[in-house]
């Protein structure tokens, strides 16, 4: 049984033997920034000269602190794309020192394609981290650029398929991914039904991609954590910068509230085709609706010298319609309140007050009805996370997240039909974790830790007793407030890393994982009006557990790297629908639902070439992910919709000059199972298609190639421009989106197969600027 009082008391004397361990220590920190703007730079290395034992790495505020025994010593700063920095100190007291880097000017021709994180040296398995450049840099549909496409080229990361912004990371289901945009849960990350994603790279800093073994502070999902923070703004001199395409313009804002004291940011993004539809003879298409927008926006100011105060929030909406007979809308809003406070040179304390809010609405104007449905999730959390600094060896993390869940499920109103409004479910989320990473020895590293997650369901809305062919034989009423059930769920993970050389090491990792949301479609592609869902009596957790092993290189100083790694996940509690399932209406959604278990495992490859005028990175993929669910397939294993057994993706970028940048990436992967017609049968002259095996079928493999140039017109101090050419499918693939069959008109014994697809060659030209 879970014990706080013992935990926490077991903590205060960790902390205290810490303590105790250090007195003899002085203590380095501070905040390590960009020179120009003053961004904080996030894993930025500082370290002692001749002695790679003495160091650390600023954390995602830019904090960073090195015990170390009093003396003389030559500090090195160091952050990919900047210029190393070494400091002089006489260390015999505890000092604030802000460093602040200044870029690389060799940046100018070339490009670097990865983030600050040496992966032969850190424990980090199955983590990715991309920098901004390589998002601009690399061509997609309509050349917006886009985050989630990006990470898609990434080994273990895989694409639901063109009209998607929903991704499979090692075998997960699109909804096992935990996506946060400065700490906010974002539960609907695509726009136009998945052909952009909600990040405006204008907004970005920092993007890292944790595939099954994140830290403690992470959870919520079985299979990955997308973390995207956002810039805090240029706290030194005012900026505007934008861009316009062909079917979209954006601006950003950014500039001090006071200098070095405090900034602000504010980035807009909006599509205009439907500006185009009004162009066209056709009544309807010029009443029709079909854009998006969205906002960032963030203020931070410093309160003192040990305190910084933020405010971020993101707004974004989609609107679709057909003149007056069909609408749909949905959107994301989130906003997170953040204060940062240096309780002592060593331990770093961060609080947030979090809000996050998905919703959509679908409206009817047709056929004498008139009717309205409103589905919704809302979310609030508080969460408190200490980091301490012990010694140049650990660094520990701990803390608590508390979120308080509100869906509801389905508001049905309007006119000539039946309303069925379902009453709201509320339940709470809460978690406390502690992690440590430990420097072992000069050849091993660690971090280590453990997240004790619970989920609690109120009273309320209605609860169900089925029986076990899911048919309901009671109907439950609790009394709102009253916890019906919690789940309590131990979470603990390790990873390891030993250093075989100075360019080699081996790793591994154990982690388990828990989700206690649920995304419920029975849909190919992810859609804006699939259902989340929470566990209750008849829906329990999804747990996960992962083994993972790597093997990491380096060449050349650093300016390539390979790596390789194999994982096992085995997967309770998973979800499936019964044939012929109906969760579009249906209140009790658990009797439409199956649960099993799931088992997902593979090997990726990734070699990349980081630095210089051609980088280049080509990662492949070999995996598979079966599912053995009681009641499909006659109870047998069968391959989950998100099966890829090969995945392979090549990027190229390559700057020609100072003012032209080419380049190009390739995708090659196998198509999507599915389940298709195994035969035909007629009842009353009409035909009805026989569906037997569970994702028997597959979609044919898919290729793909993109374009891109970016040609520099002009890069003045104050003042830069530049124009960027794309071809999306060069090579004009037909893809497939949808197989569909009908009987063949001319052979009412033969049986068609229908394919259709988006996109051949879709070309695009932007215009960028900034000053």
């Amino acid at each position: 049984m879970f014990n706080l009082p013992k935990l926490i008391m077991s903590l205060l004397i960790m902390l205290l033997s810490f303590a105790l361990n250090a007195q003899s220590k002085f203590t380095v920190s501070g905040v390590i920034k960009d020179k120009a703007n003053g961004e904080v730079l996030i894993g930025a290395v500082i370290r002692v000269a001749n002695d790679l034992g003495l160091g650390t790495t600023s954390n995602e505020y830019g904090f960073y602190s090195l015990s170390i025994p009093a003396g003389n010593y030559q500090l090195l700063v160091d952050y990919t794309g900047y210029l190393q920095q070494e400091i002089s100190i006489n260390l015999n007291k505890s000092m604030n020192l802000v460093i602040n880097l200044e870029l690389n000017s060799k940046q100018l021709n070339e490009v670097v394609v990865t983030g600050n994180v040496n992966k032969v040296h850190s424990a980090e398995i199955g983590m990715e981290k991309l920098s901004i450049k390589d998002i601009n840099a690399i061509p997609v549909i309509f050349g917006e650029k886009d985050v989630l496409k990006t990470i898609q080229l990434l080994p273990g990361v895989t694409s639901q398929g063109d009209g998607n912004s929903g991704f499979y990371v090692r075998g997960g289901a699109a909804d096992q991914n935990l996506i946060l945009l400065d700490e906010a849960l974002v539960y609907n990350p695509s726009h136009l039904l998945g052909f952009f994603s909600t990040f405006n790279s204008d907004a970005i800093k920092d993007v890292s991609l944790y595939k099954g073994t994140a830290p403690a502070q992470y959870g919520g999902r079985l299979s990955s954590v997308l973390d995207v923070k956002m810039n805090d703004g240029n706290d030194k001199e005012y900026h505007v910068s934008g861009g316009i395409g062909l079917i979209s313009s954006k601006l950003n804002i950014e500039g001090p509230i006071k200098k070095d004291e405090g900034s602000f940011l504010i980035t807009a993004r909006r599509t205009y085709a439907d500006m185009f539809l009004k162009l066209s003879n056709d009544t309807s298409l010029k009443k029709a609706k079909l854009y998006f927008y969205d906002l960032n926006a963030k203020l931070n100011y410093k309160l003192s010298n040990k305190d910084r105060l933020y405010l971020s929030g993101y707004f974004g909406r989609d609107d679709l319609g057909l003149s007056d007979l069909f609408g749909l809308n949905w959107g994301n809003a989130t906003g997170t309140l953040r204060w940062n406070h240096i309780i002592s040179d060593k331990l770093f304390s961060n609080t947030s007050l979090i809000y996050s809010d998905y919703k959509y609405d679908i409206n009817i104007n047709s056929s004498g009805i008139n009717a309205n449905i409103h589905s919704e999730i809302r979310d609030l959390t508080l969460k408190e996370e200490l980091q301490l600094f012990s010694d140049p060896k650990n660094s520990i993390r701990f803390g608590f997240s508390s979120t308080y869940h509100t869906i509801t499920p389905g508001e049905v109103s309007g006119t000539n039909i039946t309303s069925g409004n379902q009453p709201d479910n509320h339940t709470w989320e809460n978690a406390l974790y502690i992690s440590d990473s430990w420097k072992a020895t000069s050849k091993w590293s660690v971090d280590y830790g453990i997240r004790l997650s619970s989920f609690s369901i109120f009273g309320g809305s209605n609860m169900y007793d089925l029986d076990a062919n899911k048919n309901i034989i009671d109907t439950l009423h609790y009394g709102s407030g009253q916890i019906v059930k919690t789940y309590v769920i131990p979470e603990p993970r390790i990873s390891a890393n030993y250093l075989l050389n100075e360019n080699s090491s081996l790793k591994f990792a154990y982690t388990r994982n828990s989700q206690y949301l649920h995304l419920i479609s029975n849909s190919v592609s992810s859609n804006p009006t699939d259902k989340w869902v929470a566990s209750n009596n008849n829906i329990k957790p999804e747990i996960a557990d992962q083994l993972s092993v790597g093997y990491f290189r380096s060449f050349k100083n650093d300016d390539y790297e390979f790596s390789v790694e194999s994982y096992y996940k085995h997967m309770q509690n998973q979800i499936d629908y019964k044939d012929n399932a109906n969760i579009i209406s249906n209140e009790a959604i658990e009797s439409q639902l199956l649960f099993g278990q799931g088992r997902a495992y593979g090997i990726e490859f990734l070699l990349r070439k980081k630095v210089g005028r051609l980088t280049a990175w080509i990662s492949y993929t070999l995996s598979r992910t079966e599912l053995q669910i009681d009641g499909i397939n006659n109870d047998n294993w069968y391959v989950a919709r998100q099966d890829r057994t090969h995945d392979l993706s090549i990027v190229g970028i390559y700057k020609v000059s100072p003012k032209w940048t080419l380049s190009a990436d390739f995708v090659y992967y196998t198509g999507n199972a599915v389940t298709f017609p195994s035969g035909k049968y007629e009842i009353n002259n009409n035909t009805y298609f026989l569906y037997t095996e569970r994702n028997g079928y597959r979609m044919p493999a898919y290729n793909r190639l993109d374009l891109s140039a970016t040609k520099e017109l002009r890069h003045r101090k104050h003042y830069s421009s530049e124009l960027t050419f794309g071809l999306y499918n060069a090579y004009g693939q037909e893809n497939a989106y949808t197989i569909t069959f009908r009987t063949d008109p001319n052979d009412p014994n033969r049986t068609q197969a229908v394919q259709t697809s988006l996109f051949r060659w879709v070309p695009s030209i932007s215009y960028n600027f900034k000053f």
